[in-house]
């Protein structure tokens, strides 16, 4: 079970970084676009269009890394306090009744509004922008079964740490 675990950590990990980089070429991009309008004249849908499309990647894909490294918003008035015994079961109860199925209708609701978006070839509503809309759309799929595989590892790794296994419950224990 920890091997799975590991294989889903290390997974989002990549993914998580790689996507990090996405905050940078925005700034970059969203620079050059004021420096073309405001200095040149210029201006560019299409640059515009791929600044909201990397947001929405980066985004999308960057919400498992996020729950990886325990960086969601949680209110955590009893939590933070709470021996290890009680943080496994509150993460494996939170991951089996909310987040996997939550991941699981997001999912569900979205494949055919993605599946239609693929069939069409969509693209932008502007003449100029960029022909891969249902490349967008398809994040929100990537989204729910990337969130989906960190509640399972978040899951097995409650079950370790309620099974006794010191390795976990020392992250529970430390916060990682």
């Amino acid at each position: 079970m920890r091997a799975v675990a590991g294989f889903i950590d290390a997974l989002n990990e990549r993914i998580g970084r790689a996507v990090s980089w996405l905050a940078l070429l925005i700034v970059l991009l969203q620079f050059l676009i004021v420096v073309g309008r405001y200095v040149f004249g210029v201006g560019s849908i299409w640059f515009q269009e791929l600044i909201i499309y990397m947001f929405g990647f980066m985004f999308m894909l960057g919400a498992a890394y996020t729950l990886r490294h325990d960086g969601h918003v949680r209110v955590d008035i009893f939590y933070r306090e709470a021996k290890p015994r009680t943080k496994a079961l509150v993460n494996l109860a939170g991951s089996i009744l909310f987040l996997i199925p939550i991941c699981a209708l997001i999912f569900w609701v979205a494949w055919p509004y993605v599946l239609q978006s693929w069939s069409v070839w969509e693209g932008s509503q502007e003449s100029s922008g960029i022909p891969a809309r249902y490349l967008q759309k398809t994040a929100i799929l990537a989204f729910a079964v990337l969130m989906a595989l960190q509640g399972l590892s978040i899951a097995i790794r409650s079950l370790l740490a309620l099974q006794g296994d010191e390795k976990e419950i020392n992250a529970l224990t430390a916060g990682e």
